[in-house]
């Protein structure tokens, strides 16, 4: 669906007014579309249907509790990379015994924790960690379920801080060591292994790296059945690309095209950790001008909203859409256009005491004035979890829309918030 549509000049997140939400919610918020990211779901979960997929959503692109709910009544599973992920699953109703952990530090406490719970399996990233799961199960008297997160040396070719399938990363291990580690599972009683995991980062906009990763999977489940290991699960990990900017993500279809026949003829079930790409574009960020500026030859709108809440431009250097929420000038296809009519170059920028709190520079705006409103789109994923009180500034409030209801999903946080924890 369209979930973020103009309307008579007016942005719209399906059937309610931005407009009428920062009015009756305030600025900087957080405004998400229901129907979309559970449309994102059912087309990725479709789009796998012939592999049975175990879809696990990814609890680190977003972790408000609601939208864990909403994902979990739809039928989704989750891979959770801490303790705190697996609480919130947990309160979120979820089924734990169809959730994945990953991570490469777990703690004892986190993996007794999951234990407890008869989580799927560990996607174990260390052979310390191998170790640790056995001691700790030995000790309540249960089996490990573990997947082996073996690094393929794949290059993704994404961000250099999100990507993980190349060697030197700090996730997996080598998997040239795959039958070592698989002989080590064998001989030890307190360990099961389900599966092997690769996750090769993210966002990745091509197919090859998926359908080279799925094949050396195969190759890998028939050499250690081969050995007499009973191996059912093979976890791709997550990473399937977003539109930030128009339509540069491929179909799950197209992903699923190259996936699906080497799971297929490995004869195994296939999981997945989508996270970014069900989220991403299932929200804006609303914030609120507060001042414009012209200084050494450069205009500048300052907005409410700031690094602290939404963080990837200043960590990734990321691209996110920009535009008023009231406006004659229509969304450009191109928002990176060197000039489009009507519009002048603007750095947008938020208050908080540091050069990189921006979320787009350079870019071609329409004039903007004291309390107007810019949406921030493609925002959901990374955005709340990633952000922070920095400058003592309290974190913003959400909401989530379905058709014209509207529920708040997140109370803005006060100034007593701040100091609630402090003794």
């Amino acid at each position: 669906m369209n979930a973020f549509e103009y309307r008579n000049g007016h942005l719209y997140c399906e059937d309610v007014s931005l407009s009428q939400l920062a009015e009756e919610h305030g600025t900087p918020l957080w405004v998400y579309s229901e129907n979309k990211f559970l449309d994102e779901f059912r087309a990725l979960r479709d789009a796998f249907a012939e592999c049975d997929p175990v879809i696990c959503y990814s609890v680190k692109a977003n972790s408000t509790l609601q939208i864990l709910k909403s994902l979990n009544a739809a039928g989704s599973s989750f891979d959770v990379v801490s303790g705190g992920e697996l609480y919130r699953v947990d309160k979120a109703g979820a089924d734990t015994t169809r959730v994945v952990f990953a991570g490469v530090g777990k703690t004892d406490d986190e993996i007794r924790s999951a234990l407890e719970k008869n989580i799927l399996m560990f996607n174990v990233e260390s052979e310390a960690e191998l170790d640790a799961i056995s001691r700790i199960a030995g000790e309540m008297g249960v089996t490990g379920p573990v997947a082996l997160r073996l690094n393929p040396d794949i290059d993704a070719k994404t961000h250099a801080k999100t990507t993980t399938g190349k060697k030197g990363n700090k996730f997996g291990m080598d998997i040239e060591r795959h039958n070592e580690l698989a002989a080590k599972v064998l001989a030890d009683p307190h360990l099961e292994l389900r599966g092997i995991h690769m996750h090769l980062g993210s966002p990745i906009l091509t197919t090859d790296p998926y359908e080279a990763a799925a094949r050396r999977a195969g190759e890998v489940i028939a050499e250690l059945r081969s050995k007499g290991h009973e191996i059912s699960w093979v976890n791709l990990g997550g990473g399937f690309g977003l539109s930030y900017r128009n339509d540069e993500a491929p179909a799950y279809s197209t992903y699923a095209k190259v996936i699906v026949p080497h799971i297929k003829a490995a004869g195994c079930r296939l999981a997945l950790e989508p996270g970014r790409s069900i989220i991403g574009n299932a929200c804006v960020l609303v914030s609120r001008v507060i001042y414009t500026k012209r200084e050494g030859g450069k205009l500048f709108v300052i907005q409410d909203g700031a690094m602290n809440d939404l963080m990837r431009p200043a960590m990734y250097d990321a691209f996110h859409r920009v535009w008023p929420v009231s406006t004659d000038v229509p969304l450009p296809t191109d928002c990176e256009a060197d000039s489009i009519p009507g519009c002048e170059k603007t750095d947008v920028v938020g208050p908080v005491c540091e050069s990189s709190d921006y979320f787009a520079k350079d870019r071609q705006l329409p004039p903007l004035e004291r309390d107007d409103l810019l949406a921030t789109y493609s925002a959901g994923a990374y955005g709340t979890c990633m952000s922070s009180n920095y400058n003592s500034r309290p974190r913003a409030a959400e909401v989530l829309v379905n058709g014209s209801d509207v529920k708040v999903i997140r109370r803005r946080e006060t100034y007593d918030d701040l100091i609630a924890h402090e003794m």
